[in-house]
């Protein structure tokens, strides 16, 4: 097979699958015919994660720069082409979807009814995640960053809860808003740069009021996605509709996007405008961080409560990113990392009890490691690693961030202090409230352990979880190039005070 075509097979293999399963006979509505169903996709999704680890194999990480680069002309008129490309931080978001992709079908296995419409809209899915983390022209970026939308709305949509309606109208339209400014943002570009090529608008000389009427554009569009604190507000009712599939791909990987086209645009195209309005990211950073943490405390539905800690952790990511350090940087690429895996495995947690009881009030529940231990030994270190407890893929990437913070400014690393420990109050309350305790109630004494489907699901999350915190050298040599390249190292040196001290 050619290298060359690597990215594009990755990217559109789940595309050719979705298709395909309209080609399966539909003459029987038979739980075999679903069987069938969910077996061709969860093969055609295993197939592209296998395929996916031919990048990490052959990527070469003491190069900077993209590799295994697809280049055709495409619109050549406004300069736009079919660009594709993966460097070190990009190649890690490629494999973290196409391994929750395969987790996501085992667990939407529990959906009964339209199941082969939600099998598409999964590897659709799938497709848009792979097809954005690889773009390299603008163009072709936000076709697949606003691609994403539709599966999702329908996921929620269709096979959502009691108020999935609401829900996914207000995941849609808050993407999608802050997405047409994007838009704008990106024809001014191709107007004034005369081509789409990200690689050449690295590199572009904007001008400076217009670099940050751009940098404003874009803002709009990744600070809802990320999502940052105000923009916040359609996450939670999001993943408190979605099925438990839907959930896992919005936290695992859906929420990357925001942080990612930060990083991709917003500093690496606009770095002035980035140091501009940096003070301004930060401060909603640390907003979110302690407020949404506070909020998770209050919340009795287990899914709102891991929705809130999805944003507290996001305001980790955009602190590391615009700290101006290397290591607040590899910081948010190791939290976004840690999260896609952690946040994933809890809402997957959620889902095994609630296809058990249909409920996921915390109040329901008490005594279940008594009944299901299995389940809570898993549930616990996917609990200690949201909580950062060293040795888990949680404690490098917070480590980091906050070290960035400190080399920025050590009040900001104590206000962020703030939220690991509220982190680790309102996960731990979570885990003793529905864990501890004796099983009082017959439906939660009744519940069998968990099931060799679940165990399939929890099985590699846990080992990169493990892996992840035991060896994150696995993970950090591959991006550090590159991120040294986007934040020079001599920003040790511009912290504040430091040109007090030398003037001493």
């Amino acid at each position: 097979m050619m290298h060359g075509y690597l990215l594009s097979l990755i990217t559109f293999l789940p595309l050719v699958g979705a298709f395909g399963l309209f080609l399966l006979p539909c003459g029987s509505k038979s739980e075999s015919f679903a069987w069938r169903v969910r077996g061709v996709a969860l093969a055609v999704s295993l197939l592209t994660l296998v395929l996916s680890l031919g990048l990490y194999t052959n990527f070469d990480p003491s190069v900077v720069g993209f590799q295994f680069i697809e280049k055709h002309e495409w619109i050549p008129s406004f300069g736009i082409a079919y660009h594709k490309g993966v460097d070190g931080i990009s190649l890690w978001f490629v494999l973290l979807s196409t391994l929750l992709s395969p987790i996501a079908m085992i667990s939407g296995f529990a959906v009964k009814e339209r199941v082969r419409p939600f099998m598409v809209a999964l590897l659709l899915l799938e497709t848009m995640m792979i097809g954005m983390f690889t773009a390299l022209d603008l163009f072709l970026f936000y076709v697949f960053f606003e691609g994403v939308l539709i599966p999702m709305f329908l996921i929620i949509g269709i096979w959502g809860g009691e108020n999935r309606i609401y829900a996914a109208m207000k995941f849609f339209l808050y993407t999608f808003l802050g997405s047409v400014l994007m838009l704008v943002a990106i024809f001014a570009m191709i107007l004034t740069a005369g081509t789409s090529d990200m690689t050449v608008l690295t590199s572009f000389p904007f001008s400076k009021e217009l670099a940050l009427w751009l940098w404003l554009a874009f803002f709009a569009s990744f600070a809802v996605k990320t999502p940052m604190w105000p923009f916040h507000t359609w996450l939670p009712y999001a993943h408190v509709e979605a099925p438990t599939a839907g959930s896992v791909i919005l936290a695992g990987v859906l929420l990357k996007m925001g942080g990612y086209g930060f990083i991709r645009i917003s500093l690496q195209m606009l770095p002035e405008a980035s140091a501009v309005f940096a003070p301004l990211v930060i401060a909603l950073s640390l907003v979110a961080i302690v407020y949404t943490s506070l909020v998770a405390l209050a919340q009795t539905d287990m899914k709102k409560l891991i929705a809130y800690s999805s944003v507290a952790h996001m305001g980790y990511v955009t602190l590391g990113i615009f700290s101006g350090t290397p290591e607040g940087l590899e910081g948010a690429m190791m939290v976004m990392l840690s999260h896609g895996l952690v946040a994933s495995a809890l809402f997957l947690c959620v889902g095994v009890v609630y296809e058990r009881l249909h409920t996921r009030e915390i109040a329901r529940f008490g005594g279940v490691a008594t009944v299901m231990p299995r389940y809570a030994s898993v549930a616990m270190v996917f609990t200690l690693a949201a909580v950062g407890l060293p040795g888990t893929s949680g404690f490098i990437g917070e480590f980091l961030t906050m070290q960035g913070a400190w080399l920025m400014d050590g009040k900001i690393a104590a206000l962020a202090a703030l939220g690991i420990v509220l982190g680790a109050a309102y996960m731990l309350w979570l885990y003793r409230r529905v864990f501890f305790g004796v099983a009082e109630k017959a439906d939660v004494k009744a519940m069998p352990d968990l099931t060799w489907r679940e165990l399939a699901m929890f099985t590699p999350l846990l080992v990169l979880v493990l892996w992840m915190g035991l060896y994150p050298t696995t993970f950090r040599v591959v991006f550090a190039p590159t991120v040294a390249s986007i934040v020079p190292v001599q920003a040790h040196d511009e912290r504040p005070g430091q040109e007090m001290e030398d003037n001493r």
